[in-house]
């Protein structure tokens, strides 16, 4: 039992779906604390600023999943997300520090891939939970996993990532979804089962992409304008270059 003083703070169990969320939660916070301090997003931040931009990135997703079933988010019943992404934002500052500002590129791209299908997972699961039909979950699904990523772009004034070209980011979360409710409607498995291999999907086929450097397509444009742009580091490249320093 739960004493009755810390039971005022909020819901300090836990079910399976909210294991799952508490990981999507943290590895997307300390992914967001990583990306305020990437050169492109950099924009002079304090150590609060910083520590926000985490949390926007660790429970923004899933406060709009939340919000979008008609549920009080998941954060705000229990402590344990407010602190676990506080954890996930000091370790993120911590690496930076100890790698004299040197943003981790090859670190970044491998973090993105392993977090992103915990949101979809989880987004998928409330959908369902609220009787939602399949494009539904998978919808949400994908906006849980990147609308934390779109509120840290449009706070740093960079285009979001789901508008640009990139190793098929949203393309991802929706195949997440689509594993997990084959798994779990058609074969009719379990949860853990259903999320290992939603999340092996996933996971495989972002780091493959980001690894092989594919990409999502552009409409045909002038070569003019594509000069300039800067070629993308797989995630081969960015670890040997950040293995070599």
């Amino acid at each position: 039992m739960t004493p009755l003083i810390v039971s005022k703070f909020g819901v300090w169990t836990f079910t399976t779906i909210d294991y799952i969320s508490l990981i999507a939660a943290t590895t997307n916070a300390f992914n967001g604390a990583l990306l305020a301090r990437r050169p492109d997003h950099y924009k002079h931040f304090t150590v609060a600023g910083i520590i926000i931009l985490a949390y926007a990135g660790g429970i923004g997703g899933g406060i709009i999943r939340d919000v979008l079933v008609n549920k009080v988010p998941a954060p705000l019943e229990n402590p344990w997300y407010l602190f676990a992404c506080l954890g996930a934002a000091t370790v993120a500052l911590l690496v930076d520090y100890g790698t004299e500002q040197r943003f981790k590129d090859g670190l970044f791209q491998f973090m993105t891939a392993f977090s992103l299908p915990w949101y979809a997972i989880v987004g998928v699961q409330a959908a369902m939970g609220a009787k939602l039909g399949y494009a539904a979950a998978v919808l949400i699904g994908i906006i849980a996993t990147t609308a934390g990523r779109w509120i840290i772009d449009v706070a740093c004034n960079v285009v979001p990532k789901q508008l640009v070209r990139g190793e098929f980011f949203v393309t991802a979360a929706a195949l997440t979804g689509i594993a997990y409710l084959v798994c779990n409607q058609v074969f009719s498995l379990d949860i853990i089962p259903s999320t290992a291999i939603a999340f092996f999907v996933g996971f495989g086929f972002r780091l493959m992409s980001q690894a092989l450097g594919w990409e999502e397509w552009e409409p045909w444009e002038p070569a003019e304008l594509k000069e300039g742009e800067k070629a993308r580091k797989t995630l081969g490249e960015g670890l040997k270059a950040e293995l070599d320093r």
